[in-house]
């Protein structure tokens, strides 16, 4: 796991080393800022870190990521669930990779020898429900699909139904991901949160909304505006490996509080890999720290 998530930083150390060509023992707060700021670490949150750090001029490694890892140990745990099926509803923007992530969740869930329905609930868009389609196929997984333009609560209760009637143990459903300030939008997905209920008491058990990683400090207000519209349970971070902003999840930690599951490293249906605040940190000071245990320079 570590070398996926080391490898989706690349872009980000490449942009650390830009004003941190030297690795060193101890910093100056002066210079952590700058490599801060650099990895699209939001001016506030930078202010918060140099602020727990200790009152010394310089910065040791151990100090700075328990500082870092702080931010992660305030957000919200992953709840379990323990409902058959498991239903969980995912959303967020066009173009962050939502149901990309859906394919990549399915496989993980099939890996573990679960039995996954897909629900293809975006019906504002003909090409979202044939890539989820097409991913089905490839995947080999069962899909529940309409046409476009068709009551998207409509899909998310027939592929409940089914997934109850069969004996699956998850349920994907997509959803539209119009501007996040749409009032239809927002009503639209208000009444498949309340038809995924009328299927299944209690559904859908988790929300989880996927954040474009490409986007940095920028998608905090997209996330905190479906947070407000029907509550996310946790989030999925995309295109990690395709940014240099690796350093907006801590911003994203410090502002939501919600777990992050999982962070996209690639496009191919394995590149899903569980997050691990440990590693993700250590992955980010390793660009700029000598490794004390082998004198790395």
């Amino acid at each position: 796991m570590f070398g996926f998530i080391k490898k989706s930083l690349g872009k980000t150390v490449d942009a650390i080393k830009t004003v941190a060509p030297k690795k060193k023992s101890k910093i100056s707060k002066d210079e952590l800022e700058d490599i801060l700021l650099e990895a699209d670490v939001s001016y506030e949150v930078v202010e918060k870190i140099i602020y727990y750090l200790p009152a010394s001029d310089t910065v040791e490694r151990k100090d700075l990521f328990r500082v870092l890892n702080s931010f992660f140990m305030e957000c919200e745990k992953a709840k379990d669930i323990e409902a058959k099926p498991v239903v969980e509803l995912i959303l967020g923007v066009n173009g962050a990779g939502k149901t990309t992530t859906i394919a990549k969740l399915a496989n993980i869930y099939k890996k573990e020898g679960k039995k996954v329905i897909l629900g293809a609930a975006d019906t504002f868009r003909a090409a979202a429900v044939e890539q989820l389609k097409k991913w089905a196929n490839k995947l080999d997984i069962p899909i529940v699909a309409t046409k476009q333009g068709h009551d998207p609560s409509a899909v998310a209760f027939d592929t409940i139904k089914s997934a109850i009637a069969k004996g699956y143990d998850n349920v994907l459903i997509d959803t539209a991901g119009r501007l996040h300030n749409q009032t239809n939008l927002s009503n639209e997905i208000k009444k498949i949160v309340r038809i995924c209920d009328k299927a299944c008491k209690g559904a859908p058990h988790r929300k989880i909304l996927i954040i474009d990683g490409t986007q940095g400090n920028s998608a905090i207000n997209q996330a905190k505006a479906f947070k407000e519209i029907v509550g996310i349970d946790a989030i999925i971070i995309t295109k990690l490996d395709g940014t240099a902003k690796g350093g907006a999840l801590f911003s994203i930690a410090n502002e939501l509080k919600l777990p992050i599951l999982y962070i996209g490293v690639g496009e191919k249906e394995d590149d899903l890999v569980a997050f691990d605040a440990k590693e993700y940190i250590d992955g980010l000071l390793d660009s700029f720290f000598t490794n004390e245990e082998d004198g790395e320079n």
